[in-house]
């Protein structure tokens, strides 16, 4: 069953207005965390904008009706499941990297990443749908690799942004009683907030921004994207991209992002990088401006000056009409 709230809205005096609310709708931002976001330069005219113009809604002629009537074609249905069993290699290693450095890929955009005696984890999903609903919506092509509890302790959550497939209420609400730290992009607090997180176990970002964690310096970098729960999507939440650099080894995660020249400002200011996670997934003609095809992924890895590609954001939930 969704919350149920109660609220009295604008206007009606004493009336009380039943009122239901998904939990994992999250929380709009508020307050002292509202006016920080109208502070930023990226929240022009009441929301969050990219740094060019991007259409965020599907393109093309005829775009919704034909989009809706390719998603429910029966032989595009099929194309888009896996043919057989995905394989999967259950076993987290619990002996510190030799090197330094180790990316684990635990499906769609979730990679445990283990960096000079650090442990980050970005944006886990744990949960069987990507979707406000536990009945509906996009449900998972293989089982979660590892169970959460056989993880182990991490010295920060990193959260690219508040789409349901990158920000998972039921596991934010696990991670959060283990007490880590979450690193997210402005007005995301609120939502983990709403959900149980400590405030003093959030740090919102603007793009560029950093904060450290043991040697580690995190750093909110931009993306091409768009951001929304609930129903209204009012863009009150900022998406990034992240870079971690450590003493020895520095990352790159992409988040949810469209090609954009922004790679190659990153990758010179916060380059070269022994590894790019790169949304690769989840892409389409109908919205070419918010998620890159595979050949762009690979453009952005060069743009950035990366070392090795750890494709993301495929294989686990069947987002887009690609096979």
């Amino acid at each position: 069953m969704p919350a149920v709230s109660w609220s009295k809205p604008l206007g009606w005096p004493g009336a009380a207005v039943r009122r239901l609310r998904p939990a994992s709708f999250g929380a709009e931002p508020r307050g002292e965390r509202m006016e920080r976001l109208r502070r930023s330069p990226h929240f022009r005219d009441g929301a969050f904008r990219n740094d060019r113009a991007v259409h965020t809604v599907p393109q093309g002629d005829g775009s919704r009706g034909s989009l809706l009537r390719a998603m429910l074609r029966r032989e595009d249905r099929r194309r888009r499941r896996p043919a057989g069993e995905i394989p999967l290699h259950r076993a987290v290693p619990e002996a510190p990297p030799e090197s330094g450095l180790r990316l684990t890929w635990l499906g769609h955009a979730t990679v445990l990443a283990e960096i000079d005696g650090h442990r980050v984890l970005f944006d886990p999903v744990w949960g069987r749908r990507c979707s406000p609903f536990g009945f509906a919506g996009p449900a998972r092509l293989h089982p979660v690799p590892t169970p959460l509890d056989e993880l182990g302790p991490v010295d920060a959550v990193v959260i690219s942004h508040d789409h349901y497939d990158h920000l998972d209420m039921p596991t934010v609400r696990a991670l959060a009683a283990a007490g880590t730290l979450f690193a997210v992009p402005l007005g995301v607090g609120a939502h983990l907030e709403h959900w149980g997180v400590a405030p003093d176990r959030v740090v919102e970002l603007d793009w560029n921004e950093s904060t450290t964690v043991g040697e580690l310096t995190l750093t909110a970098t931009p993306g091409q994207h768009f951001c929304g729960r609930g129903l209204r999507r009012r863009a009150l939440t900022l998406w990034a991209s992240w870079v971690v650099a450590g003493p020895e080894h520095r990352v790159f995660h992409s988040g949810d992002t469209g090609y954009f020249p922004g790679f190659a400002r990153i990758g010179a200011d916060h380059g070269p990088f022994d590894a790019t996670m790169m949304q690769i997934g989840a892409y389409s003609e109908y919205w070419p401006d918010v998620h890159m095809t595979p050949e762009e992924g690979l453009r952005a890895h060069l743009d950035l000056d990366g070392g090795v590609l750890l494709p993301i954001h495929w294989g686990t939930f069947n987002l887009a009409l690609h096979s």
